[in-house]
């Protein structure tokens, strides 16, 4: 049996390969997918060749192996339908609609335990974007907002997205975004922000700063979130955070090189710069909060939420290029793409 799977081969370049399906594991179940999404963050530094490659591809998801040097598979955020079982699985798995931390590619046999059934009424285009939303959840533990906090969060991506709407939802005395794109400043009022900006004009700044200073003296903010992944970002984060605030840097730069003036009132203001990152929970919380239940948050706000709005096009597996393409040189006109096989 033979099946069609996504590569990266090179910077700006992706293939679909037919290749013979692996043989299973006992107690393994066969997947056939139905829908994928293309993460804009990681997999668009892995298209553009701007991921280091020697570290792990993943240290977590045991279905994405070796590490991010071409040619390689990865993605993260796959819904299927179980349609087999190897020998000793439980057969009760055939026929549920399922979630997968997995590559694209049309067929594959996986361990039961890292499945997770689709909940009833969700549907498949919310589903898939599992993975996002639990990182989004991520960030606002890492962060502990506080009642009244002055929130701004740069980058509107998707995660930068349904970050916005959970701290929409949270009893905040203000919170602004920025990002450069017309389309997703409307998405991010549209998800719960007060104002949205574009970080590109000095007016913006301006404005920010004047804004704030309705709420606090200083036109700063407590709290601010970097997800832009662009570099020059976390300065201007740092700029426009006050006194003993913490940015929460969710963004990840690959190779790319972060140059930061530290000497002017970096120090002075006891500005908290704190890494987030999904793979893991912060060791505070892992008292209480394991991923399962870090997870289930995310189930439910994907239920709340119900981010398929944030999906502007879905295109075929065989057109995977294109979505690359289109995610990489017209970031403005798109935003989540979804991939669907037949």
């Amino acid at each position: 049996m033979n099946r069609t799977a996504l590569y990266f081969t090179a910077p700006y370049q992706v293939e679909l390969r037919t290749e013979e399906l692996p043989p299973p594991e006992p107690g393994q179940v066969l997947v056939r997918a139905l829908k994928s999404a293309i993460s804009p963050g990681t997999e668009l530094l892995i298209y553009s060749g701007k991921a280091p490659t020697d570290i792990p591809a993943d240290t977590t998801i045991k279905d994405i192996k070796g590490n991010l040097r071409f040619p390689l598979k990865y993605g993260y955020s796959m819904v299927g339908e179980v349609v087999d079982v190897a020998k000793g699985g439980d057969a009760s798995w055939i026929g549920r609609r399922v979630f997968v931390f997995h590559p694209h590619e049309t067929l594959f046999w996986t361990d039961p335990e890292v499945l997770h059934p689709v909940p009833e009424g969700l549907g498949l285009e919310n589903a898939v974007f599992l993975p996002l939303m639990e990182t989004a959840v991520n960030f606002v533990h890492d962060a502990a907002p506080i009642l009244g906090e002055l929130v701004v969060v740069f980058g509107q991506g998707v995660v930068g997205l349904l970050t916005t709407s959970l701290l929409a939802r949270m009893p905040l005395g203000y919170l602004i975004t920025l990002v450069p794109f017309p389309l997703r400043r409307e998405m991010s009022l549209a998800m719960g922000a007060q104002r949205s900006l574009d970080p590109s004009t000095d007016q913006a700044f301006e404005d920010l700063h004047s804004a704030l200073r309705e709420f606090d003296i200083s036109g700063k903010a407590d709290l601010v979130f970097e997800l832009s992944g662009a570099p020059r970002a976390l300065q201007q984060a740092i700029s426009v955070t006050g006194f003993c605030g913490r940015i929460i840097i969710g963004s990840w730069y690959g190779v790319k090189r972060v140059t930061l003036d530290l000497g002017s009132d970096f120090h002075r203001a006891r500005i908290r710069m704190i890494s987030s990152q999904v793979s893991t929970i912060a060791p505070e919380l892992s008292g209480r909060w394991t991923k399962a239940r870090r997870l289930k948050v995310a189930w439910d706000w994907l239920a709340r939420v119900r981010p398929s709005d944030l999906i502007t096009r879905r295109l075929p597996f065989s057109e995977a290029p294109l979505a690359y393409n289109l995610l990489d040189k017209h970031a403005n006109d798109h935003l989540q793409i979804i991939l669907t096989y037949d």
